[in-house]
């Protein structure tokens, strides 16, 4: 799947891929769903945790017009010469009015957030059933892999995939017999998708996926459950109906995976409930149960954004741990020395509520070496690690026009007139250069020596690809983690501190051939 938030692990069998009538008519007639209260003036929220249904009082810093949408609003990000703050501000317009830091403070791992703009139009141009039919008329898109068929009916979550190819025919078919239609990676079809997220996810330095969901009016795709995802739920058509619950437990908070699916027996009353329109914002941490179901009146589409899956504290120490020990074996002769010969005979769960000495001691050693290993913990690097599996997952990045002609990607080689032209990338001392975005890269000390780990040669469809990276030679370090310094200002190439000027000229031309590098002018003129 290309996206976080994967298909959940209480998913039933997939239904056989023979005649669809078959799996159709296991789908039982779908039964008008109970709705919020409705006084005048529409759907109100029930329990408002963090609801804002005021328009912001001032356009986002980036100020797209209402009627630019997404693509205007991409458009205008592009001329930020900062990514970080690109990052920034797309985040500011995705939970605007709300500020920021207000989210991060109030919401963030803690709270459902609710925006109700009552602006259909603010995500504009980011995906549409238009643009789902056109994926499935151009596109391979295959079901399971990329499409998922759901239905919920009478408390019975069923998938219904077909094997092979999703036709428009067979799947509109689906669609009109009642089926919630999931594309579990629209970022590997939609160019403005891919666009939305490339940018986001250096905002969260996690990697952003996306699923979308077309569910037909009066029904429901998808039992209640909870995920392990930080959910933006945007809703882009249409019109849906949620319930959000609290997590049952202290253990349910923040998971680390995603629930089976839940029976309505197993809920409480709802945190919140509201019914989302076109422009609205739903966003609840990982552990929140939700359901969603359409109204009888109209099809819901919506984007659901996803971030921060196994992100936390605990997943750092996974990696950290392992690595402190190791080197505390290395180092520390007291970390090899052999256990009291006898501890079989105190220690162990038979022995817990035994009153003796040696077990006391035993325990306060073990205590003692766990805090010694602290002293040991590489931390940068368990943290480089973590970043290096970030870089594999993100997505590679979408250049503006003006990146793609200071870059490779816009560099003229051709063959014309019987032969390769423009072939040769002249790099010189006053050559000035810049990384082109500030995420891109990322410097590992590991054991096979000093790697570069990059993402402009990344998959749009999550891990096709192989991780990409340079070994470097390590007196190439401090040019790195000066090019890391100095963004987003250009510098010339003779300020990188290389020992040689061939050496300079040498890895700047090594870097803008990967596309990590762009140049302040064309390199060729045409």
């Amino acid at each position: 799947a290309g996206s976080p938030e994967t298909k959940q692990q209480g998913d039933p069998a997939t239904s056989p891929g023979g005649p669809r009538a078959k799996a159709l008519a296991r789908i039982p007639a779908a039964k008008p769903p109970r709705g919020p209260s409705k006084k005048p003036g529409g759907p109100q929220a029930k329990a408002p945790v963090g609801s804002c249904k005021a328009k912001p009082p001032e356009e986002p810093r980036t100020n797209p017009g209402s009627s630019s949408g997404v693509l205007g609003l991409l458009q205008q990000l592009g001329q930020q010469e900062d990514s970080r703050q690109r990052a920034a501000e797309l985040f500011r317009w995705l939970v605007a009015p709300v500020a920021p830091e207000e989210f991060v403070k109030q919401h963030w791992e803690q709270a459902p957030l609710l925006v109700q703009r009552g602006n259909p139009s603010y995500y504009g141009g980011l995906f549409s059933t238009a643009d789902f039919d056109a994926i499935l008329r151009s596109s391979d898109v295959q079901f399971g892999t990329h499409l998922d068929v759901t239905s919920y009916a009478e408390g019975v979550r069923e998938t219904h995939n077909p094997v092979g190819r999703a036709l428009p025919a067979v799947v509109w078919d689906f669609y009109q017999n009642g089926c919630s239609l999931r594309l579990l990676c629209p970022q590997a079809f939609s160019t403005t998708v891919w666009h939305f997220l490339s940018i986001l996810q250096e905002h969260f330095g996690s990697m952003a996926g996306a699923n979308t969901y077309l569910t037909p009016p009066g029904t429901q795709g998808f039992a209640p459950h909870y995920d392990d995802i930080e959910a933006f739920v945007l809703q882009l058509e249409g019109k849906k109906h949620w319930r959000v619950y609290s997590p049952r437990t202290s253990t349910e908070a923040l998971p680390q995976f995603s629930s089976a699916n839940l029976t309505q027996a197993e809920l409480g009353e709802p945190l919140l409930e509201v019914v989302l329109e076109a422009g609205d914002l739903l966003y609840f941490p990982r552990g929140f149960i939700h359901q969603a179901n359409c109204l009888p009146e109209t099809h819901s589409l919506h984007i659901t954004v996803s971030s921060y899956q196994r992100n936390s504290w605990g997943d750092l120490l996974e990696k950290l741990l392992p690595a402190a020990l190791q080197m505390a074996l290395e180092e520390d002769v007291e970390y090899r020395q052999g256990l009291p010969m006898d501890c079989l005979r105190y220690m162990g769960v038979t022995n817990s509520d035994t009153v003796d000495a040696r077990r006391t001691a035993f325990v306060e050693k073990v205590q003692r070496l766990i805090k010694k290993l602290v002293d040991y913990a590489p931390i940068d690097a368990a943290v480089d690690q973590r970043a290096k599996s970030f870089l594999h997952d993100c997505l590679p990045p979408v250049l503006t026009q003006s990146e793609k002609q200071l870059s490779v990607y816009g560099f003229p080689a051709r063959w014309q007139d019987g032969g390769p032209h423009n072939v040769d990338i002249l790099i010189t001392k006053d050559t000035e250069v810049r990384l082109l975005h500030h995420g891109i890269v990322r410097l590992c000390n590991e054991e096979a020596g000093v790697m570069l780990y990059y993402t402009t040669e990344n998959s749009r469809v999550y891990h096709k690809e192989e991780p990409k990276y340079l070994e470097m030679d390590p007196e190439y370090t401090d040019s790195i983690e000066f090019l890391l310094s100095s963004y987003p200002n250009h510098v010339s190439v003779d300020t990188l501190p290389c020992e040689t000027l061939e050496d300079k000229i040498s890895l700047a031309t090594l870097l803008f051939e990967k596309g990590i590098l762009t140049t302040k002018k064309p390199l060729m003129q045409m």
